[in-house]
């Protein structure tokens, strides 16, 4: 049924739980994980100096976490492709479902409310709303 699981991360405690998840479902279905991780450099354009530096920190925390999803799926004996991609995250989630024939999204919930949420919107939302394959909400557990 899966043969190919991507499980987009932002290194937070939200994304570790449906790294869990996506890690649990490779096993079951012998399938390979793609860890993902966006950098969105157009969020920091608008500084005046020092957009560079910040791009480059966050496609250095993006190598991290994409490595911690490679460790833990080698931990558990499974397949495990890393991309650090650079662009709108929703956007990139559903690029590299199509380009890497994904068969199923697994990602986590961050719970924002109010003006964050309204102002920032939810790249799960918009993924799950815009997504052509399935797509596995986490929520991260609320006593963490």
């Amino acid at each position: 049924m899966y043969s190919q699981i991507l499980v987009p991360t932002d290194g937070s405690p939200a994304s570790d739980a449906a790294i869990e998840h996506a890690i649990d479902l490779a096993e079951h279905y012998d399938a390979r994980v793609h860890a993902l991780y966006v950098v969105d450099g157009a969020a920091y354009s608008t500084l005046e100096a020092g957009s560079d530096i910040v791009v480059e920190a966050l496609e250095a925390e993006g190598e991290n976490a994409t490595r911690r999803v490679a460790e833990a799926a080698a931990n558990a004996g499974v397949d495990c492709e890393t991309t650090v991609a650079t662009g709108t995250a929703y956007q990139s989630i559903r690029d590299h479902v199509a380009e890497n024939d994904i068969d199923v999204v697994v990602m986590g919930t961050h719970g924002r409310k109010g003006l964050d949420r309204y102002l920032l919107g939810s790249v799960t939302e918009r993924v799950v709303r815009t997504s052509d394959v399935p797509v596995l909400t986490v929520r991260h557990p609320v006593d963490e």
